[in-house]
């Protein structure tokens, strides 16, 4: 694992609109760059747009300025990696609002650990994620709770479990996103922040979203960058924006799941719309790369383990 020094504040945040550009000219987003909590540190990855679901946005971006794993950490997953990750799932509800079941977190965790195995298509990863607990908690302020507030603050310091290695998972109404995740790389003073913030109408079962984005695999976009994966488009027709060298160029992010989509034609390969990293369709998903695999066993291994 890096050092203190090493997981620093990379970031600071804004959001975006389903065109695929900045909300506005100065990237305002309530609780974001304006925000003196932590600056917002590794909130999710690099990228120019929120997949929409109605009036929800897919999650709150960030500039491109992330930090790489450094090259002492590269190749030391492979094959034989194995990492069971303890999993904790945090609902949080608004009254009755909110209170998704046991059984719909069972369905979304096996989702998860399909994805992560190969099972849709893709790489395995050697990645397992087990469900410890499960908490529940009726509080109006931390179901509205914003990403940078005093309000997601107090929710993660109550309720989080276990070190860095550890996945907390909170549903609630993600500060009016499906969802936003803190990549690895925060120093442990900020311990506490760390993991995944769901929309509660994510999760299979809910029926919310029609079919899009219901079918649990926004929390598997989520939990790739908590192992420090970036999005497809990050860069643009740079095809190494995301740092991985199988992920083929794509300039802006997937609305649905156009079969043909090219927008780095001089590049090669297709969009990958597939790709769990891009802005699909819950149904269009079905893979990790190994290039991404790798990249996420060795950030495991350099941040987490």
């Amino acid at each position: 694992m890096g050092n203190e020094e090493d997981r620093t504040a990379r970031h600071a945040a804004c959001s975006h609109g389903d065109d695929g550009h900045a909300a506005d000219a100065t990237c305002g987003w309530e609780g974001a760059a304006s925000s003196s909590f932590d600056s917002l540190a590794s909130l999710t990855s690099p990228g120019a747009a929120a997949r929409g679901a109605g009036e929800i946005g897919r999650e709150p971006t960030l500039n491109e300025n992330y930090e790489a794993l450094p090259e002492s950490a590269n190749g030391k997953g492979g094959k034989k990696f194995r990492a069971t990750v303890p999993t904790y799932f945090h609902v949080i509800t608004d009254g009755t609002t909110g209170n998704v079941t046991d059984a719909q977190i069972a369905d979304q965790i096996n989702v998860l650990n399909l994805a992560f195995a190969g099972f849709y298509g893709g790489a395995k990863s050697g990645f397992q994620y087990e469900l410890e607990g499960i908490t529940r908690t009726d509080n109006a302020e931390w179901f509205n709770a914003k990403a940078g507030t005093n309000p997601e603050r107090s929710m993660k310091n109550t309720l989080r479990r276990g070190g860095f290695e550890s996945l907390n998972i909170y549903s609630n109404l993600a500060g009016g996103y499906l969802g936003y995740a803190y990549l690895p790389g925060l120093p442990d003073s900020r311990l506490a922040i760390d993991g995944i913030v769901l929309h509660w109408g994510s999760l299979p079962g809910s029926g919310m979203f029609v079919g899009r984005y219901d079918l649990g695999m926004t929390l598997v976009h989520e939990a790739g960058h908590w192992v420090n994966l970036e999005h497809t488009f990050a860069g643009g027709c740079n095809a190494k924006g995301d740092s991985v060298d199988d992920t083929p160029a794509m300039l802006v992010p997937t609305s649905g799941c156009p079969a043909g989509k090219d927008t780095c034609p001089k590049e090669p390969g297709l969009d990958p719309i597939h790709n769990y990293m891009d802005y699909s369709y819950d149904t269009c998903y079905n893979q990790f790369t190994p290039g991404q695999v790798a990249r996420a066993q060795d950030s495991w291994i350099y941040f987490r383990a």
